[in-house]
C-alpha cells in the first residue's frame, strides 16, 4: 500500500489490532467521519482500496413499515461502502462528493444486508492521479439469503479543495 491519504495512514494502525477487533474499530473510526452511519450502526467488515465490504443489521431503528431494512438505510450502505472505498484513494488535497445515486430495489429484503462495493487497480490508479474527475461505483446489496436484493450505482467526484 502507497503512503496514501490519512484515512490509508489510519488504515493502517487498524491493522496493527487483532484480527477480530478491526471491524469494530473501523466500524467506530468510520461511524465519526460519517455520523449518519455510525447512527445507523454500521459494521465495516473489509476496507481496502479495491474492495469494500459493509454489513447493516436489521435492527428496530433501520426498519420500515414492513419489517425489514428500510430503502434509505441500504441507500446508507450503498453509499458508505462505495464513499469509504473511493476515499481511500483520494489525496488529502482534494475534496470528495457523491454526484449521483442510482438504486433499483429489486426484492423484499430479508434480515441484514451487505454492501460490497469494487474496483479494478486500474481504477483505484485513475482516483489516484486524476486531479479533478468521477468514477461510478457499482455495489451490490444482498440480504441475509445471499439474494441480491438492490441493485446500486454510486458516481463519486473529487476537486482539489481550495486554498
Amino acid at each position: 500500500m502507497s503512503k496514501g491519504n490519512q484515512l490509508t495512514q489510519l488504515l493502517r494502525t487498524v491493522r496493527r489490532l487483532p484480527e477480530s477487533w478491526r471491524p469494530k474499530a473501523l466500524s467506530f473510526i468510520m461511524g465519526k467521519v460519517i455520523p449518519f452511519a455510525g447512527t445507523a450502526g454500521t459494521r465495516v467488515e473489509k476496507l481496502e482500496p479495491q474492495e469494500c465490504i459493509i454489513v447493516l443489521r436489521n435492527r428496530r431503528k433501520v426498519r420500515n413499515h414492513i419489517g425489514s431494512v428500510h430503502a434509505a438505510a441500504m441507500a446508507l450502505l450503498a453509499e458508505s461502502a462505495t464513499g469509504f472505498m473511493t476515499a481511500l484513494s483520494v489525496p488529502d488535497d482534494r475534496i470528495i462528493v457523491i454526484r449521483k445515486m442510482e438504486l433499483e430495489y429489486l426484492k423484499r429484503a430479508s434480515g441484514d444486508m451487505k454492501a460490497v462495493a469494487s474496483f479494478s487497480d486500474e481504477q483505484v490508479e485513475y482516483v489516484r492521479n486524476t486531479d479533478k474527475g468521477d468514477i461510478e461505483v457499482p455495489v451490490t446489496i444482498t440480504d441475509a439469503t445471499g439474494t441480491e436484493t438492490v441493485k446500486a450505482t454510486m458516481v463519486w467526484a473529487w476537486t482539489p479543495k481550495k486554498r
